[in-house]
């Protein structure tokens, strides 16, 4: 730990991988529609929002395969670290939390401009602050699944819920290697229980009504290419199933709220970070401002 440095303490982009726009005219090229905007509210959801270009998913996938090796000397910095979430060897699921303190990259991934204009409108343009930052990975032949779930169901400890996930595959996401799937309108059914994230894919389903459960026949497959994203509301069902294709499956999340976002808790809000009193606004070091808006 020595020599790793905490890129937590680097607020705004810190490589060339991005440039920040300098005028209003610069960030309207990454605004999203207004059909896309409605879409989200109506549905959960809007995908297909283009993050990157090809040279920086190389740049990306570099990192991981890097940070990956339980030995890396900013191994430490991890919130959490799952080399197999499942802990079944036929449905791997690599999970982690907190590689942005950790490669450049990563880091500045959180202050893509494609990325935070669209989080701001989907906020409804509100100031968009970190929260925290996921890696999901499933191997070729025997990735494992994300159970059904709503992100929110894990993070009531903080409130109010004015949150918003970003996934982007740096992968191609296909049926075939485990893509997100969406239960559309599901965002307003309401906070449901917790399930095991790398547990029974259909472990929701104790915590639903009949006519909910009727909904899961028809879920929505979200195929992406790879540097492409989906939004969706904190309350949307959503899960993703094994990996039995010849392709690997690596994505990132990065999750978000709105600022004034507050603690709910006195406890520790992730593994390592020193806790924010219940009560008190979400900020500092470890959960920056991304954009305030133009």
């Amino acid at each position: 730990m020595a020599n790793a440095l905490d890129l937590a303490n680097r607020h705004g982009l810190i490589s060339d991988l991005f440039v920040w726009p300098k005028s209003e005219d610069q960030w309207n090229q990454y605004r999203l529609t207004d059909d896309q905007v409605a879409h989200f509210h109506e549905q959960g959801y809007v995908s297909g929002i283009k993050l990157l270009e090809d040279h920086q998913i190389e740049v990306l996938r570099n990192e991981l395969d890097e940070i990956l090796d339980p030995s890396h000397p900013a191994h430490d910095l991890f919130y959490e670290f799952h080399s197999n979430e499942s802990e079944d060897p036929d449905a791997v699921l690599f999970h982690s939390l907190g590689h942005w303190r950790i490669t450049k990259g990563f880091h500045d991934v959180l202050w893509n401009p494609a990325f935070v204009m669209a989080a701001y409108q989907l906020l409804e343009d509100r100031p968009v602050r970190f929260w925290h930052d996921q890696l999901f990975c499933k191997p070729s032949k025997h990735g494992g699944v994300v159970a059904w779930h709503q992100d929110y169901s894990y993070w009531t400890r903080t409130i109010a819920m004015q949150h918003l996930t970003c996934w982007c595959g740096l992968d191609d996401a296909t049926t075939e290697n485990g893509c997100l799937h969406y239960i559309p309108k599901s965002h307003r059914w309401g906070l449901l229980d917790a399930p095991n994230l790398a547990g029974d894919m259909n472990g929701l389903f104790s915590a639903l009504s009949d006519a909910q459960k009727e909904q899961f026949r028809h879920p929505v497959a979200i195929e992406l290419k790879k540097g492409y994203a989906t939004f969706h509301h904190p309350l949307m069902v959503h899960g993703s199933y094994e990996n039995k294709s010849e392709m690997s499956r690596r994505a990132f999340v990065l999750n978000v709220f709105a600022d004034g976002t507050v603690s709910n808790t006195d406890e520790q809000l992730l593994a390592g970070v020193p806790p924010i009193s219940k009560g008190e606004k979400m900020g500092g070091k470890f959960f920056p401002l991304l954009f305030e808006g133009l």
